[in-house]
This record gives structure tokens, sequence and C-alpha cells, in this order.
């Protein structure tokens, strides 16, 4: 299906560069680069709350009898701390 995009001129030249570099089509690296882009933003979006914070979190009040009565409290220090 053929596609018309205007690039600006700093876009042009990596794009030439780049298929330069891979010895391959223009249209090639194109290609595979909205194929990454597409399939890294549709994973993100099917991520659950949980996971998209998961590394702000990590392991903090695991084992902790007081999470349902502290949980902002903890959940606010840990982002402070990471943060």
């Amino acid at each position: 299906m053929p596609i018309s995009v205007r690039l600006d001129k700093q876009t042009e030249t990596f794009l030439e560069e780049t298929s330069r570099v891979l010895r391959t089509s223009k249209a090639e690296v194109i290609k595979r680069s909205l194929a990454d882009y597409c399939s890294h933003i549709l994973s993100e979006r099917r991520k659950r709350p949980y996971e998209l914070i998961h590394d702000l979190i990590g392991t903090e009040g695991s084992g902790r009898g007081d999470l349902s009565v502290r949980g902002e409290e903890i959940l606010r220090k840990t982002f402070r701390r990471k943060g």
C-alpha cells in the first residue's frame, strides 16, 4: 500500500544514513522502524496498571501488615525516594 510522508531534513538525513549503514532501502528502514514503534506502543497499552509502575514500587511493603491502613502513605514515601 503506497503511503506518502513528508520528512524534515534531520529525519531524512537519519533515514539516508541508516539505510546506507544497513545496506538496505529507505523503505525497508521505514517498515522496520514502524513495526518496532507500533509493537512497542501496543505492548505498553496492553499493560495493566501495576505493570506500568512496577519499577517504581518494587517490593516495598512486602509482608507488612499495615498496608491496608497506611497504603497511600507508604506509596508516597516510596515515590519520593525513587524520584
